[in-house]
C-alpha cells in the first residue's frame, strides 16, 4: 500500500458571525478574507500557512472543545503575541509555562470562545538545562 503526503488542507470552523470571526483570524495569521455566499475562506498568509473556513453555526456551541489549535511562535516572542490577540480581541484563558521543559504556552479563547494556544519552544541548549 502506498501512502501518500497528508496536508492541512484548512481548519473549518462554525460561528455565529463567520464574516466577523473569519476578520479576528486574518488578523492572527496575517491572511485576507475571501467571502463566499454562506462561508467565508481565508486562505493561507504563505508557505507553511494554514486556511480557514468559516460558516454559520447551526447548533448550540458544545461546552467542551475536543479539538483546538496550537499556533506556535519564536522563542521569547510569546507574550507579545498573546498581548496582541488580546488587543485583536482574544481572550486569556491560562498560562503553562513551567511544567514542561520543551515548551511554554498560553491558552486564549477567540472572540466567540473557540480555544487556542500560543506556544513557544526554547532552543535546544535551554531545553536540556531544565530539570
Amino acid at each position: 500500500m502506498t501512502v501518500h503526503p497528508v496536508t492541512l488542507g484548512a481548519i473549518n470552523l462554525e460561528a455565529r458571525d463567520p464574516a466577523s470571526l473569519a476578520t479576528f483570524w486574518a488578523s492572527v495569521t496575517g491572511s485576507t478574507p475571501s467571502p463566499g455566499g454562506d462561508t467565508v475562506h481565508l486562505p493561507p498568509a504563505g508557505p507553511g500557512g494554514f486556511a480557514m473556513f468559516f460558516r454559520r453555526q447551526e447548533g448550540p456551541r458544545p461546552e467542551r472543545h475536543a479539538v483546538h489549535l496550537d499556533l506556535t511562535v519564536p522563542w521569547g516572542t510569546r507574550q507579545a503575541e498573546v498581548e496582541r490577540l488580546i488587543g485583536l480581541g482574544a481572550t486569556c484563558r491560562w498560562d503553562v509555562l513551567d511544567e514542561f521543559p520543551h515548551v511554554q504556552w498560553t491558552t486564549l479563547a477567540d472572540p466567540e470562545g473557540n480555544l487556542f494556544c500560543v506556544a513557544e519552544h526554547p532552543p535546544a541548549q535551554r531545553a536540556a538545562q531544565v530539570p
